[in-house]
């Protein structure tokens, strides 16, 4: 990646603003890995029953006929990442769901994970909070920056209402999630607004890399769709 960046700026001082455009797309493509785009679930593995590939999306279904006793997973198993920067569409009709990240897994018969995860529900009162699966739980809520010392103790400063915020996130319609990961600083930011900020401190649980997997949440009967999954590496 340095040496890209050097070639880059090298021809940027050369040919000028359209070669520089030009370099910088190749450093950036170099460092970016696409998730789903499409096609089937290859990369993936959850369960067959639940998780399927339709119109160029991945959707994940329950029913009320045959509800799951527990969060179940589909993860992506081809890489971990670390720092990096996320973007994905989703769509949720019910229940709840979100995109894991820096997470590992606990169960690997039942697909289940324990980590940071980019919170998404039906009913937008979670949507877009970073809470951690099967740990610490909410570390912060819509429109707070949090910092959880060393002891995990939390310092809480609000920068924005967490119902304004809401009112930017469209159940039942697509909508864009960011997650930037970067060291111990995290960010999520749904349709170009940031909802919540941490800064995690606490060093034996502040997890630096993991899998990147999506949730399908027991309960009601829902559906969650996901498309355009990239990562782009920092």
């Amino acid at each position: 990646m340095k040496i890209l960046l050097t070639l880059s700026l090298l021809n940027c001082l050369i040919f000028g603003a359209t070669a520089c455009a030009q370099e910088t797309a190749t450093a950036q493509s170099a460092d970016t890995v696409v998730l789903y785009a499409g096609g089937d679930l290859a990369g993936w593995v959850g369960r067959d029953d639940l998780w399927s590939a339709e119109d160029g999306q991945i959707v994940g279904r329950t029913t009320d006929e045959k509800p799951i006793d527990g969060n179940t997973f589909l993860i992506y198993e081809k890489e971990e990442f670390g720092n990096f920067e996320l973007t994905a569409e989703f769509k949720i009709e019910g229940g709840n769901s979100g995109i894991q990240y820096r997470s590992r897994v606990i169960d690997e018969d039942k697909f289940v994970v324990s980590g940071y995860q980019a919170d998404i529900d039906d009913a937008n009162k979670f949507a877009g909070i970073l809470y951690e699966e099967k740990a610490r739980g909410i570390l912060a809520l819509r429109g707070e920056t949090v910092t959880i010392g060393a002891d995990g103790e939390k310092t809480k400063v609000r920068f924005g209402d967490a119902e304004k915020l809401g009112n930017g996130i469209h159940p039942g319609k697509w909508n864009d999630f960011r997650v930037v990961a970067a060291g111990n600083h995290l960010q999520h930011f749904i349709n170009g607004a940031m909802t919540s900020e941490v800064i995690d401190e606490q060093s034996d649980k502040a997890a630096k890399s993991g899998i990147i997997a999506l949730q399908l949440h027991k309960g009601p009967a829902m559906t969650v769709r996901f498309k355009n999954i990239k990562i782009r590496k920092l």
